[in-house]
């Protein structure tokens, strides 16, 4: 019986969309869906789920939880990936915390930024075990990415040897919820996507085979003289000349022109969300508090088959009927040819039963790829801070992050990394 494992299965609610999409496809159901989470309560919630989902959806896969994680990737085809190191508390909280005692501020911190080096650097050592696991008890999975940061934590998978493909629904939403914020149709429409995870550019965007950019751009500037939840990709677009695929809300730290304590007056003006990670996860729960007993105990659970990547890419490969995704992947032979070859860009990626093929982009405007290599530079040297153990090369990560070097000294930066590794403690390996 061929198996799909998923690392992190506790999340029940990703969990039944990622794992309930593959139960409606006909390809997978003879497929054994093995579940593990280091969180025995709510590994048992999504068991119990899964399987009220199967009965509903008669479904003939096999759900199965397992205590031991070489167990669950034992002969694994596919392992989806969608860990949270370290949770809320007290990881999310001493990411947020401690940055501000130095006036530095941030809205989500799990992609770029001092919380997004630190999530990092908590991560890769599971995952490097994840990785150990996957070569002694099933070397020829596909490795299935979905936890932040994308591109670093897909980096080291792929450093490690591991099949793995980075995988994020922002760009399969992007050209959609752009076009419905406008009021504009979106039928027919053809895009093209490419850039780095989180800020991949909506390079082209045509209906009926007629440019759209023109009318966005109109609109979009109408638009900003109210306030509205998209108001920093507005202004990137007014100024560099595309839209991007992730939040305004992401997109605030990631660029170093926005959240700024010499001009508060720009989160008004933008806004801009601070401390908005922490808020969702305290809201997220308590909601799930009041939503337990309905989706885990829930006899007549339904489920449609989500925009999620993950069951369109098993079914591709499974069936060899070519599906086309945004996917994660190291710049081998220079996809996109003026962003560093080492780095992870997201970009088209045609997937059949001979596994991902990622297709060559070519040069991005030259500016948008000098904003992705502000955000590469920081990438690629917490990836060498996590692989060398030193402690100058997370200062170096942190020196060099947009957001991050726009408000503080070096001085600064140095003191917060120290205390950061400090609050951390255990959360890390030790550093020289």
């Amino acid at each position: 019986m061929s198996k799909i494992t998923f690392l992190g299965a506790g999340s029940t609610v990703f969990a039944k969309n990622v794992l309930g999409d593959c139960m409606t496809v006909d390809a997978l159901q003879d497929f054994e869906f093995a579940l593990f989470d280091i969180n025995e309560d709510r590994l048992q919630d999504s068991e119990m789920m899964l399987n009220n989902l199967k009965k509903s959806l008669n479904a003939t896969v096999t759900v199965k939880a397992y205590q031991d994680r070489k167990e669950a990737l034992r002969g694994a085809k596919y392992v989806i990936n969608a860990i949270q190191v370290g949770g809320y508390d007290p990881a999310t909280i001493t990411d947020f915390e401690i940055p501000k005692k130095y006036g530095l501020r941030q809205t989500i911190a799990d992609t770029l930024g001092i919380g997004g080096i630190f999530r990092n650097l908590r991560t890769i050592p599971v995952m490097q075990e994840f990785a150990r696991d996957i070569k002694e008890v099933c070397p020829d999975a596909w490795f299935l990415n979905y936890t932040n940061p994308m591109a670093v934590l897909t980096n080291i998978m792929l450093k490690e040897g591991i099949k793995t493909v980075g995988l994020c629904h922002s760009v399969q939403v992007c050209a959609r919820d752009l076009l419905e914020s406008l009021e504009m149709p979106t039928d027919d429409v053809q895009w093209k996507i490419a850039g780095i995870n989180h800020m991949a550019w909506l390079l082209e965007i045509t209906r009926h085979g007629e440019d759209l950019y023109p009318e966005i751009k109109k609109r979009a500037k109408e638009k900003q003289k109210e306030k509205h939840d998209d108001m920093i990709r507005f202004e990137l677009m007014d100024k560099f000349g595309y839209y991007i695929t992730e939040s305004s809300e992401h997109n605030a730290e990631y660029h170093p022109y926005f959240i700024k304590s010499q001009y508060p007056e720009l989160i008004e003006r933008f806004n801009i969300p601070l401390d908005e990670y922490p808020r969702r996860c305290v809201n997220q729960i308590e909601d799930w508090k009041k939503m337990r007993d309905d989706l885990v105990n829930d006899q007549n659970l339904t489920h449609e088959r989500s925009r999620e990547y993950g069951s369109y890419i098993i079914e591709a490969m499974e069936t060899d009927k070519p599906f086309k995704i945004g996917g994660n992947v190291l710049n081998t032979g220079r996809l996109i040819s003026n962003l560093p070859e080492n780095a992870v860009v997201e970009v088209p990626c045609l997937v059949d039963a001979s596994g991902i093929a990622p297709t060559y982009v070519g040069d991005l405007p030259e500016q948008l790829a000098a904003l992705n290599r502000t955000n590469i530079n920081t990438q690629l040297l917490t990836v060498e801070a996590a692989l060398t153990r030193k402690k100058e090369k997370i200062y170096q990560a942190a020196m060099l992050d947009p957001h991050t070097s726009a408000e503080l000294s070096m001085d600064d930066i140095t003191s917060l990394c120290d205390d950061l590794i400090e609050a951390h403690g255990d959360w890390l390996p030790a550093y020289e």
